[in-house]
């Protein structure tokens, strides 16, 4: 797996550690991450990579298409996602994330740029899945491979739908502050 951006201390294999191994296939089995098996999880979590991210780092910058490799299960820490308008200098705040959150999933399986910042609010550690090992996953244990993919497309699927949610707010935020900006000015909307 490719360095993370700015990761602040370096990598290695997940099962070298496994108090954090263990958390990990805890994660991934719970409904917020992807919910598999208890050996599905400890299959994944063979395939993982346990990095580190001071506070304040970059896990993944938006619009970012040579870093597409990997994703990231959080374990420990705070994450914040955000996006930029397009042609906005202002950046839009889409959620905080912690510990059982997968980021970075989209690219991971698309290899398009980035759709988010995601930076560390405090200090983070993850574990890691490259595409390289998505591919000895796939090769070594389909099934495991086919039901993470799946709930990776879950996983998506709901973020999606929480993004509508957001959107639907905000649309309703503008259309109520441009009915009062109308009222102010004496007209009718």
């Amino acid at each position: 797996m490719p360095n993370p951006p700015d990761s602040s201390f370096p990598q290695r294999a997940l099962a070298d550690t496994p108090a954090e191994a263990q958390r990990a296939a805890e994660l991934l089995r719970t409904p917020g991450a992807l919910p598999l098996s208890p050996d599905e999880a400890a299959c994944v979590v063979s395939h993982m990579r346990l990095v580190r991210f001071g506070a304040g780092s970059t896990l993944f910058r938006e619009g970012d298409d040579t870093r597409v490799g990997y994703m990231l299960l959080v374990l420990e820490g705070e994450v914040s996602v955000d996006t930029s308008a397009v042609g906005s200098p202002y950046s839009v705040p889409i959620s905080v994330l912690g510990p059982g959150s997968v980021i970075g999933e989209m690219a991971f399986l698309d290899g398009s740029a980035r759709s988010a910042t995601c930076r560390a609010i405090s200090p983070v550690q993850a574990a890691g899945l490259s595409s390289r090992a998505l591919e000895v996953l796939i090769e070594r244990h389909p099934k495991v491979a086919a039901k993470l993919l799946i709930s990776l497309g879950a996983c998506i699927a709901d973020r999606l739908r929480a993004l509508n949610d957001q959107l639907q707010m905000y649309a309703q935020m503008t259309g109520d502050l441009q009915a009062e900006v109308a009222r102010l000015r004496g007209g009718t909307r």
